[in-house]
């Protein structure tokens, strides 16, 4: 039985670590072509090539800041170019900067938009024609529940993943006509290098505050990329599918109670 990607080609931004390399290790697991995305990090995403390489897979490392479209537009090109072809866009680079709102200027609270809503839209724009050129294609932005609630210092960071989530909606619509397909999935907590600073620190049973009484890993939301990629999602369209172990159902009930309060 032949893998459910096999013959698709993939860029995953932002998949030198974390995540992102979970994603480009799944999807090449599953049989695509992989071109995996760095900002600086050239030996870790060399690092992830080779991991693919090694299990029989196609990958190649392609360096570029999506957060400038004339690189995003750069980086797509490049990975048609290299890869044969190219079907999946994972728009998964992000950063963040956290800051309370009375001390944060806006230059430096700017800053996390352009790489996270900024770099979304720049990699979205660029590969647009060539999937409505070829009637094919699936992106998938990688977001967080956090777009839903705000946490205090991340005003910069909520408001580009709510932002995503809306963009998300929008270009579905405008490419459903095209035959591509646009979705998001949004994290709960995943413990990574980029929100280590955040997690819970408290006797280590923080993951209880969490209804399935564990925090998420990469390999779910690589998971879910995956399943959005292939061919048993190819009536979905325009959802935010949230992997987060129901936190966001529980963030709901609490945050509706304070506010009757």
């Amino acid at each position: 039985m032949a893998a459910p990607l096999e013959g698709r080609s993939a860029l995953v931004t932002g998949a030198s670590r974390g995540i992102g390399r979970a994603i480009a290790q799944e999807l090449a697991q599953q049989g695509a072509a992989v071109a995996v995305n760095y900002r600086t990090r050239v030996e870790d995403a060399e690092k992830v090539v080779r991991e693919i390489r090694g299990r029989g897979g196609t990958a190649v490392a392609l360096g570029a800041d999506v957060s400038i479209a004339r690189e995003a537009r750069r980086l797509v090109h490049q990975a048609a170019t290299r890869l044969g072809g190219l079907h999946i866009l994972v728009n998964n680079a992000g950063t963040a900067a956290d800051g309370l709102i009375y001390e944060t200027t806006f230059a430096d609270w700017w800053k996390v938009l352009e790489v996270n809503l900024g770099g979304t839209f720049n990699c979205t724009n660029a590969v647009a024609e060539h999937f409505m050129r070829q009637y094919d294609g699936v992106i998938v932005n990688v977001s967080s529940i956090t777009g839903d609630f705000g946490l205090p210092g991340q005003s910069n960071y909520s408001t580009s993943k709510g932002a995503i989530n809306s963009f998300t909606y929008a270009s579905a619509v405008e490419f459903a006509r095209f035959g591509v397909r646009v979705n998001a999935v949004l994290g709960g907590i995943i413990p990574t290098d980029l929100i280590s600073h955040v997690m819970v620190r408290d006797d280590g049973r923080g993951h209880l505050q969490v209804p399935m009484r564990r925090y998420g890993t990469v390999e779910d939301i690589a998971a879910a990329v995956a399943f959005l990629a292939g061919p048993t999602a190819s009536y979905i369209t325009g959802e935010l599918i949230r992997v987060d172990g129901g936190i966001s159902r529980r963030l709901g009930v609490i945050l509706n109670a304070n506010a009757h309060r």
